[in-house]
């Protein structure tokens, strides 16, 4: 077991915040997050037309949300692993996890008429936060090796 980074640390904080925080955004706040992102008439056509419509879109919006709070708790308790080869492995699945959100965004949401102008910043979005995942294996690789 080799000694821990405070990159790591710093880097699993961060995220967690930011998962937390969309997370609880996500469950509580959608019609504002929606309406703040992409404008209220798009707002309007995401939240649904019909009664039923608006209840899926609630409780599919609020279980996203408590998964994604669920994900920002669980890195987190993450944070504070010690061991090297795991926050390396830990690092390695959360870029590779960043490259496929990328993808599926380029892919599939950009075709989306309602969110076709979002899916560029989101994708970089996604870029910037797998980034941060390989600067810190870049980081940690000089530092076993240096």
């Amino acid at each position: 077991m080799g000694s821990s980074s405070s990159a790591f640390f710093v880097i699993c904080i961060l995220h967690s915040l930011i998962a937390a925080t969309c997370g609880a955004l996500m469950m509580f706040y959608m019609k504002e997050i929606y309406a703040f992102g992409h404008g209220n008439e798009i707002a309007v056509k995401l939240l649904g037309s019909t009664p039923h419509d608006q209840l899926l879109i609630r409780t599919s919006d609020s279980f996203s949300g408590m998964l994604l709070f669920a994900i920002g708790f669980l890195l987190f308790m993450v944070s504070f692993v010690k061991d090297r080869d795991f926050q390396s492995f830990f690092a390695k699945g959360c870029t590779i996890l960043y490259v496929f959100m990328a993808l599926w965004r380029v892919i599939f949401e950009r075709r989306v008429e309602d969110l076709a102008w979002d899916w560029l910043r989101q994708t970089v979005g996604d870029v910037l936060l797998g980034l941060s995942w390989v600067f810190f294996l870049i980081y940690s690789w000089r530092e076993k090796y240096d």
